[in-house]
C-alpha cells in the first residue's frame, strides 16, 4: 500500500489557465483513482468530503485561524485592535483602507471558489456515480450542497452581488458574471433545502463535526432572518431548538468545549491533542498585544456583572496600560486530548434569531423570552426594554456581546441593519460608505471581462 493522488482538480475564476492540486490523499491500491472512480467507493468517496471539510477549517472565510473573518472582519469593524506594525495587509483592513490588490480580498475569493468547486465535484460525482449506495450518496450530495450555501452566504455577504457558481465547468465558470444579491440568497435556500432533505438526521458522529439536518435547519434560521422572512425564520430556529439532540448550557464555561450540549456544529483541530485556533489567535500574555486585542469600547460595553466580560474576557495591565483578549476557547497549547473545537453554530444564536423575529410579527412576549435566556445566563435580569425599539436595541446587544469574534456576526448584523454607517463611522477614522462591501479582487477583474467593481474601489 502507499499513499496516491485520488483526485486531481483545476479550479480558476481568476486566470485562463489552471494549476491542478490534490484533492484528498488516503491509502490506495497501487493503482491511481480516476475522479470518477473516487464516488463509486465509499471510503474514497467520504476521504473526498472529510477534505473539503479541513478545506473549509484550515483557510479562506470560515477558517478559526489568524486568516479568517472572525479576525480580519473584527478589524474591520469595532471588536478588534490591531497592535502589529509590519503587516501592511492587515493594517489595511484595520484602516478600512483596502485596494483591489489587498491579498486577503483575493485570499477569501480565491479560496472559496476553490471550496465551492470542491463541492460541485462531490455533488456531480455522487449525481453520476454507478456503484455508490443511496444513503451515502444522498448524504454525501447533502453535505456538499451544506457548504455550497455556506460559502456563497458569506461571500454575497462581504462583496455584495457574487457569481453562484454551481458547476465544475471550467469555460462556464470563467465568465461568470456577479448575480444580484437577492437571487443568489434564493441560490442559498434552495441548496439548504436540498441539503435538509438529504442530510441524516442524527450525526455520523457524536462530536457533532459532520452537518445534520439540524444543522442545515440552524443555517438556514439565520438565512431567513437576513432575508427578512421572519416567520420562516422564527420556524425554523424553533425546530432547531425543540431538537432533541441539544440541550441549552446554563454554564458559559462549558459552551466552547467540545462536548457542549448547545452546540450545532463545529470544527475539529488538524490532530489529537491541539484545540481549537482560536485561542492561539487571541490569547497573549503579556502587553502590548503582539497582533490583537479586543477593543476597549466592547469590554466596556458589558455590564459589570455579565459573567460573559469575567469568564470570556481576560484582561492584561502593565500597571499602566490595559488590554483586553478574547478568552472564549482557553486552551492554546496541546493538551494530549482536545478540549475545545471550533463551534461554528450553536443554540444561543437560534435563540437569537427567534426573538429578532417574533418581536418583527409583533410578538414581544415572546421575544424577551428568549433574549431573557440569554441575559439570564450571563447572570443579567430580565431586560428592562419594554417597546418594540428598546426591546430590539436589547437583542442586537446581546448578539454584539454573545457573538463577538466568532465568524463576523457584528460585521453582517450592522450590515444587514442598516446601522453600518452610524456605528463605524465615529469609531474608524477610515470609515467610507463604500465600505460595506469588500472589493472584488483585481486578479478576477483582469481574468474575467464579466466581472464588474464594486462602488468606491
Amino acid at each position: 500500500m502507499k499513499k496516491l493522488l485520488i483526485l486531481s482538480v483545476s479550479l480558476t475564476l481568476l486566470a485562463l489557465t489552471t494549476a491542478c492540486e490534490s484533492f484528498v490523499e488516503v491509502e490506495t491500491p497501487q493503482s491511481q483513482l480516476t475522479g470518477s472512480e473516487v464516488f463509486e467507493n465509499h471510503n474514497t468517496a467520504n476521504a473526498a468530503v472529510l477534505d473539503l471539510f479541513a478545506k473549509v477549517r484550515d483557510n479562506g472565510l470560515i477558517t478559526g485561524s489568524a486568516l479568517g473573518t472572525s479576525v480580519n472582519l473584527g478589524l474591520y469593524t469595532d471588536e478588534l485592535i490591531y497592535y502589529g506594525t509590519t503587516d501592511e495587509n492587515v493594517s489595511h483592513i484595520f484602516n478600512n483602507s483596502l485596494l483591489a490588490t489587498n491579498p486577503t480580498a483575493r485570499q477569501y475569493w480565491n479560496d472559496s471558489y476553490h471550496q465551492i468547486y470542491c463541492a460541485n465535484a462531490i455533488i456531480e460525482g455522487c449525481q453520476q456515480s454507478v456503484s455508490l449506495q443511496e444513503p451515502y450518496k444522498t448524504q454525501f450530495t447533502g453535505e456538499a450542497y451544506f457548504i455550497r450555501a455556506l460559502l456563497h452566504f458569506y461571500l454575497v455577504n462581504l462583496y455584495n452581488d457574487v457569481p453562484y457558481i454551481a458547476t465544475t465547468d471550467y469555460q462556464q465558470n470563467r465568465l461568470a458574471s456577479r448575480m444580484p444579491k437577492t437571487l443568489v440568497y434564493e441560490q442559498v435556500v434552495s441548496d439548504l433545502l436540498q441539503a435538509i432533505e438529504m442530510l441524516s438526521t442524527s450525526y455520523l458522529t457524536p462530536d457533532r463535526v459532520r452537518p445534520n439536518k439540524a444543522t442545515a435547519k440552524a443555517f438556514l434560521a439565520r438565512v431567513y432572518l437576513y432575508q427578512e422572512n421572519w416567520l420562516q425564520a422564527e420556524t425554523l430556529a424553533t425546530e432547531v431548538i425543540n431538537t432533541t439532540d441539544y440541550v441549552w448550557e446554563t454554564d458559559i464555561d462549558k459552551i466552547f468545549l467540545k462536548e457542549s450540549t448547545a452546540t450545532i456544529w463545529q470544527f475539529s483541530p488538524k490532530m489529537e491533542g491541539n484545540n481549537a485556533d482560536e485561542a492561539s489567535v487571541f490569547i497573549f500574555n503579556d502587553g502590548p498585544p503582539p497582533f490583537v486585542g479586543l477593543s476597549p469600547g466592547l469590554a466596556t460595553a458589558f455590564q459589570p456583572e455579565d459573567l460573559r466580560k469575567s469568564h470570556w474576557i481576560n484582561t492584561i495591565t502593565d500597571g499602566t496600560s490595559i488590554w483586553y483578549h478574547a478568552h472564549k476557547y482557553k486552551q492554546n497549547t496541546n493538551t494530549g486530548t482536545s478540549l475545545e473545537y471550533s463551534v461554528v453554530f450553536r443554540l444561543a444564536e437560534q435563540y437569537l434569531i427567534r426573538a429578532e423575529a417574533r418581536l418583527k410579527q409583533g410578538n414581544e412576549i415572546g421575544a424577551k423570552s428568549d433574549v431573557n435566556l440569554i441575559r439570564n445566563t450571563a447572570g443579567l435580569p430580565d431586560t428592562p426594554a419594554v417597546t418594540e425599539a428598546a426591546i430590539f436595541n436589547d437583542i442586537m446587544l446581546q448578539r454584539r456581546l454573545e457573538f463577538f469574534t466568532e465568524y463576523s456576526h457584528r460585521f453582517f448584523d450592522l450590515k444587514r441593519t442598516g446601522q453600518l454607517n452610524a456605528v463605524l463611522t465615529p469609531v474608524k477614522p477610515g470609515w467610507n460608505n463604500t465600505d460595506a462591501h469588500w472589493p472584488i479582487p483585481e486578479t478576477e477583474l483582469l481574468a474575467n471581462p464579466n466581472m464588474t467593481q464594486n462602488p468606491g474601489y
